[in-house]
């Protein structure tokens, strides 16, 4: 019997049963291989643990009617308008007081070494305000249950980036670990993960937060130009203080515009499209706070005012924090200059908000095409080439009409309240002037925004002299003041001065802000006289022309600014001459 050849069995083995792949048995094989290496190198494994963002109890729709959101940083203007819409919203709302040097304190007791002073204030203003509810009866997890806080977040080349981090901290350390923190990221968009639904950051929330924002920085500039001419002392804050309450009850009752719904039944799936759109027709076109401003210009245009008062302008920048709140985290700067005898000019929030929309535009420009490579494509690729080309341009015309649209709702409320406020500054001409001396690609902070702003309010003849406040050690400031040294030796005439705020310190800082206001002061007053000269006026003369104009000691009364100068009084004594003569060839 013949016997056929038998084919041998290959019995796989139980490594390979297990592994199941080629790949898997290199990739086996190589971590055996290194374990050997090791263990023989003396090289010790350890478990490597990543950090990972803690996981914390959301914020839903069914909490909102029981939970109240905390909220601050700003001024007190825009803390009472964001309140005010927050509760138009259908939110319980509530603003932390405004941080105090016992907040700083706290901060410093409850959080990391090394941090910032405006990590500090807020963190541990934040854990007071909560201590004190305790204080008033409240039990630590009856607090976590009920509220929330809400602020901006960053992921910026500074301290801000690690806010979040260090609030969790200082919270966990004074026993209220679980409290809920929602960030806002300033890179964001309409859809922010991090609120959950409890907060709907929908177009009615931006809208309502922006108008709140913009009215609050339009009131706050207002107030500053009007209280350092006030005849009878104080009138100037109470007046602010009424129409504040008044405009907080014009935003609180004030709806979300929403489709009609029978007209939503007839689009169908178009409805939400046609209500989206008709939102911002109607904050565009519509006039909803216009009525309310021009009621609150009016209560500001009862106080008397003596423009002949010399003033220095003091134009305040530096970060963003320490330049904004009014209190112990910058000295108590803006009352103590005008205590001194100077003007403040405030910085707006709305540029800081024109800013980032233009730092978007850049990066498209910058980043043109380079989705496809390295490069461009070839120039004869022209379909790939108009495709990169419409797509960039649909982009940047998107952001174009949002700048354009922020800007003249900006201005139609400076508009509203009488004209005294300044419109927002260029952010291409800021660019220009400030690229020369710091880089506007550069990100962090105010980027090169301090260094323009020195330029443009000194050289515009919009300020006698400029104060930066900024934190201690603040790493963005700090770079942005080694560049300062060079614009101030370009421009000779500029009077600047660089502060670095603290949660100490602040006989130190007043001091050195006294000695930079002795020569804005001197500034003034020398261009005041030079002005008196220039007409062949009295300050006398001044002061009988008006008496026979009372109308012109309204706040609301409009002086047109004269180029190369810069004082009120002195482009008010430019009017009056004006006037005069204008008065005397009609009476020829």
């Amino acid at each position: 019997m013949s016997t056929q050849p038998v084919e041998p069995k290959i019995q796989p083995s139980a490594n390979l049963v297990q592994i199941g792949s080629v790949e898997d048995i290199i990739q086996n094989r190589l971590a055996e291989e290194r374990a050997r290496l090791e263990r023989e190198a003396g090289v010790a494994r350890r478990e490597v643990h990543h950090f990972k963002r803690p996981t914390e109890r959301p914020f839903t729709r069914d909490q909102r009617g029981r939970t109240t959101l905390l909220f601050g940083g700003l001024t007190w203007k825009h803390e009472k308008l964001v309140h005010g819409a927050l509760e138009g919203l259908g939110y319980l709302a509530e603003a932390v007081p405004t941080p105090n040097v016992r907040a700083f304190q706290t901060g410093k007791e409850y959080g990391n070494n090394g941090q910032c002073n405006p990590t500090y204030f807020t963190v541990g203003n934040l854990v007071q305000y909560l201590q004190s509810l305790e204080e008033q009866g409240l039990g630590k997890q009856e607090i976590i249950d009920r509220y929330v806080f809400f602020t901006a977040g960053a992921c910026g080349p500074c301290r801000f980036g690690m806010y979040e981090a260090e609030y969790r901290l200082a919270l966990r350390n004074a026993g209220f670990d679980g409290f809920r923190v929602l960030l806002f990221q300033q890179s964001g968009g309409l859809s922010q993960s991090d609120a959950e639904a409890g907060l709907e950051m929908n177009l009615d929330f931006f809208l309502g937060i922006l108008n709140a924002l913009n009215c609050g920085d339009v009131m706050n500039e207002v107030a500053y130009a009007i209280r350092p001419y006030e005849v009878e002392a104080g009138k100037s804050d109470a007046v602010l203080d009424g129409a504040m309450d008044y405009l907080h009850e014009v935003f609180r009752k004030k709806r979300p515009w929403k489709l009609d719904e029978n007209l939503s039944k007839f689009l169908g799936g178009f409805s939400d499209t046609a209500e989206y759109l008709g939102k911002f027709v109607k904050q565009v076109k519509g006039d909803d706070y216009v009525p309310a401003l021009n009621h609150c210009r009016d209560l500001f245009n009862e106080i008397d005012v003596d423009r002949l008062r010399v003033k220095p302008i003091v134009k305040i920048t530096g970060e963003f924090w320490a330049q904004t709140t009014e209190g112990d985290g910058n000295f108590n700067m803006f009352r103590f200059l005008e205590r001194e005898g100077a003007q403040v000019l405030v910085e707006p929030i709305g540029t800081w908000i024109m800013y980032m929309i233009h730092q978007v535009i850049q990066k498209y420009k910058d980043l043109k095409g380079l989705d496809e490579g390295a490069v461009l494509p070839p120039i004869w690729k022209i379909g790939t080439r108009a495709r990169i080309e419409i797509g960039f341009r649909q982009k940047v015309a998107k952001l174009k009409l949002a700048e354009a649209v922020f800007k003249s709702e900006y201005h139609k409320i400076v508009g509203a309240m009488g004209g005294v406020a300044h419109h927002l500054a260029d952010q291409y001409e800021l660019q220009r002037i400030g690229h020369p001396f710091y880089n506007s690609r550069t990100g962090g902070g105010e980027g090169h925004l301090e260094v323009a702003k020195n330029i443009y309010y000194s050289n515009k003849d919009l300020a006698h002299m400029v104060l930066s406040l900024k934190p201690f050690g603040c790493m963005p400031s700090t770079q942005s003041d080694g560049a300062q040294s060079a614009v101030v030796s370009q421009f000779r005439d500029m009077i600047y001065l660089p502060v670095e705020t603290s949660g100490e310190g602040e006989i130190n800082a007043h001091s050195r802000v006294q000695m930079a206001l002795g020569e804005a002061k001197n500034k003034a007053k020398k261009e005041f006289a030079e002005t008196l000269e220039r007409t062949g006026l009295t300050l006398d003369a001044c002061r009988a022309w008006v008496e026979a104009h009372p109308e012109t000691k309204r706040p609301m009364y409009q002086v047109p600014h004269t180029k190369g100068v810069v004082g009120s009084a002195a482009n008010f004594v430019m009017h009056v001459a004006e006037r005069m003569k204008t008065e005397g060839a009609r009476a020829n």
